[in-house]
């Protein structure tokens, strides 16, 4: 008691100024927030470059080599184009610029002496076309000339055995290394979809987009649109994900160039979703089932529904009842008695965090 009474008296002289408190605090929550990283505010990490690891061929003379010069008299449209990307600024370690219009098309003398010996000859210069790879080739022989550098990459690593490689998709399907444009058919007619009349995207001049959009050939979703229509229709419905109006692209939950993963997926199943929905993630104490075992699919459409929380039912409780009922029974397999399920609103009016809790094992908190 005696020491107790000594440390009372000790910490009543010692009194801080009421002017210093606010002071005295600030100082020490900023010096916890250096020593405790979690007090600070958190932000997405930035999205790491591709790795690719390279190492350029020699390119001798002797070889059918001729060099950019050679190539510049007749393609001089795509070698300035070709010029701003990239791919044009690889130097080697003497600050030389190693890679050229042969590093991907081939060695190119036996092209150009045709194209000379053509003298404007039809026949001639389509022969002379031949003499040179011109990315005409099936899919998989297109993609093996990009796979030579890219195959080191991490988006890359899986495309020899990627879906769109399968239905003949090659790389030249979707980039373009020197974009020049072409005059269109006046004759074609284009599809005019309403979405375009309600969301208004800033729209940056193609050249600009082209370099910086990994020299995809047109923007997203418009690139992938054109050959998945039926995911447009979905992204037309009343409850999607914000992709028409430019606040998330495909390639944000999707690998164009294949993954291990269901549907390309970047990461496995429901962590894909995770990324942008982190109060979802967990973990909980009490799971849901499905949320691990099925995934979110099972009770919502990522690409867009017409119930509101993009459900796969237009009704939350007949979505519950899909697992919580039993078909072969008159009475409901849920510990309400029959027919005494929620009738007005859905289930989740009492089971409020159905996706965990760290509460209640029914989730009702």
């Amino acid at each position: 008691m005696t020491h107790n009474r000594v440390a009372c008296r000790s910490l009543r002289k010692f009194r801080l100024p009421p002017d210093a408190i606010p002071r005295f605090s600030l100082l020490g929550f900023a010096l916890l927030s250096s020593f405790c990283p979690c007090f600070a505010q958190r932000r997405p990490g930035s999205v790491e470059p591709p790795s690719v690891s390279w190492k350029q061929s020699p390119q001798p003379p002797s070889a059918g080599y001729v060099g950019n010069d050679q190539c510049e008299s007749c393609h001089r449209p795509e070698l300035l184009e070709f010029g701003k990307t990239a791919h044009s600024r690889l130097r080697d370690s003497a600050g030389k610029v190693v890679m050229t219009c042969e590093t991907c098309h081939g060695p190119g003398k036996a092209h150009s002496d045709g194209e000379q010996a053509a003298r404007g000859n039809d026949a001639k210069t389509i022969a002379a076309a031949k003499l040179i790879f011109g990315f005409h080739g099936t899919p998989k022989e297109n993609a093996e000339r990009c796979l030579t550098c890219h195959i080191t990459g991490h988006d890359q690593a899986h495309f020899n055995e990627s879906q769109h490689l399968a239905v003949g998709v090659s790389c030249n399907s979707c980039h373009s290394p020197h974009l020049v444009e072409t005059v269109e058919n006046p004759d074609q007619v284009h599809t005019q979809f309403a979405q375009a009349k309600f969301f208004s995207v800033p729209q940056l001049a193609e050249e600009h987009r082209w370099l910086g959009e990994s020299l995809l050939k047109r923007s997203q979703p418009a690139l992938c649109y054109s050959c998945h229509s039926t995911v447009q229709a979905q992204f037309a419905l009343p409850f999607h994900h914000r992709v028409p109006e430019g606040l998330i692209k495909c390639t944000d939950c999707h690998n164009p160039h294949g993954t291990n993963n269901l549907v390309s997926l970047r990461k496995t199943n429901w962590e894909t979703c995770a990324s942008c929905h982190v109060e979802k993630r967990g973990p909980f104490v009490f799971e849901h089932p499905p949320v691990r075992v099925l995934g979110c699919v099972q009770c919502h459409n990522p690409h867009g529904a017409v119930a509101r929380f993009m459900l796969v039912r237009r009704e939350a409780r007949f979505l519950c009842l899909q697992c919580h009922g039993d078909p072969h029974s008159a009475q409901a397999s849920v510990p309400h008695g029959r027919l005494g399920f929620q009738t007005r609103g859905d289930c989740t009016r009492c089971h409020v965090t159905i996706h965990g809790s760290n509460f209640n094992v029914d989730f009702l908190q």
